[in-house]
């Protein structure tokens, strides 16, 4: 009878032991969940703020390859009408 009462008591005790555990891991799971989504948030925040300053330099990157392109375009046009007007300037003297 005495070892029928140890075994139970033992028993006892370690399913409340395992209950106990149970409850923690899932309330530091939880928290531990929460914590990592937030982490998570604040890492994406930082992505979006990034990609945005990154979108509007590419923007005004893009702004000036097309103003620098729209020079390359025209400075060839104007060497032509300096060189006809030279040679009109220097052909009438």
């Amino acid at each position: 009878m005495n070892i029928l009462v140890t075994i139970l008591s033992t028993l006892g005790v370690a399913i409340v032991s395992l209950i106990g555990t149970i409850i923690t891991a899932n309330t530091n799971g939880a928290k531990m969940q929460r914590e990592i989504e937030k982490s998570n948030n604040k890492i994406q925040a930082e992505l979006d703020k990034h990609n945005a300053v990154q979108d509007t330099k590419l923007d005004e990157l893009t702004r000036e390859v097309r103003e620098h392109n729209n020079f390359a375009i025209r400075v060839p046009v104007i060497e032509q009408r300096v060189t006809a007007l030279e040679k009109e300037v220097f052909t009438k003297k």
